[in-house]
Formats: C-alpha cells, sequence, structure tokens
C-alpha cells in the first residue's frame, strides 16, 4: 500500500503526468535545436529567400528594360515607316510630274510634227497650184489662140504675138 500511496503522492505533485527529468531534457534539446537551426539553418533560409528576391527583381528590372527596347524599336519601326511612306509618295508625286512631263513633250512633238505635215502639205499644194496654173495657162493660151485664130480668121502661129496676146487676155481676166 505504501507504494500505492507514493505513487498516488507523486501522480498529485506532477500535473502533466511526466517525469521532471524527461521534460527536462526535452527542453534542453529544444533550446540545442532552436541554436543549432538559428546559426545555421536560418541564415541558408534568409541567404535562399535574398538570392530568390534579387532574382526575381532582376528579372522585373529584365522585363522592363526589354519592354523600353521594345517600345524604343517600334518607334523607331513606326519612324521608319513614316519616312517610307513619305518616301513613296515623293517618288508618285515625281512620277506623276516625270509622266506629265513625258506627256507635254509628246504631245509638242505631235503638234510640231502636225505642223511640219500641214506646212510640207500646204507647200506641196502650193507647188501643184503653181504648177497646175502654168499648165492651164498654157492650154488656156493654146485654146485661146486657136479659137481666136478661128474667130478673127487668121493664124495666129506666131509664138512671141500668141505668147502677148495670152498674157494680156490673162492679165485682164486677173483684173
Amino acid at each position: 500500500m505504501h507504494s500505492a500511496v507514493s505513487t498516488l503522492a507523486a501522480d498529485t505533485t506532477n500535473p502533466i503526468g511526466l517525469p521532471w527529468g524527461e521534460v527536462l531534457i526535452a527542453a534542453i534539446g529544444f533550446v540545442v535545436l532552436l541554436v543549432v537551426l538559428g546559426k545555421f539553418a536560418w541564415p541558408m533560409f534568409e541567404k535562399a529567400y535574398a538570392a530568390r528576391t534579387a532574382a526575381i527583381e532582376g528579372g522585373i528590372e529584365k522585363a522592363a528594360e526589354a519592354q523600353n527596347e521594345a517600345a524604343a524599336a517600334l518607334a523607331e519601326y513606326q519612324r521608319q515607316l513614316s519616312g517610307a511612306r513619305e518616301e513613296a509618295a515623293k517618288i508618285r508625286e515625281d512620277a506623276r510630274a516625270q509622266a506629265q512631263a513625258i506627256r507635254d513633250d509628246m504631245l509638242a512633238a505631235a503638234h510640231a510634227e502636225t505642223e511640219r505635215i500641214a506646212a510640207a502639205g500646204r507647200a506641196q499644194l502650193d507647188a501643184q497650184r503653181s504648177q497646175i496654173v502654168a499648165e492651164l495657162r498654157g492650154d488656156l493660151g493654146r485654146v485661146s489662140v486657136e479659137l481666136a485664130s478661128k474667130v478673127v480668121g487668121e493664124s495666129l502661129e506666131d509664138e512671141a504675138r500668141q505668147r502677148r496676146t495670152v498674157e494680156r487676155f490673162l492679165a485682164e481676166l486677173e483684173s
């Protein structure tokens, strides 16, 4: 019975029911574990956390830098595109001006050719008219002399007289 009373007394003095020696050993082990973790593990976690933070911030900076480069490249592309459009407009305008100049030159050349052909035609017509008038004068003179010879009854075969008569007759006709 004595042992039941001492067990009961020991149970009443220790509220958690564990022996104090074991609790003390566990507390010392916990403190040693905290010291070891604080000395070795915690700095490693901090170092890994700092490296991860630096990597993320570096990635953000690289992304921002890449975004800035992309914006600069876009601005350059738009500037080049604008320049190309202006150059294309200038080339089209130059082509229009050249086409108009070529058209004007061709029209001027065609007009000059038309004038040249018309002048050549007029000169040819004047030459033909002069030739026809000369032929008609000769024919008219001969016919007139024959007619006058028949009317007058004498021969007007003398060529000098015939020519004078024809010239006088034509002069009267022209006036």
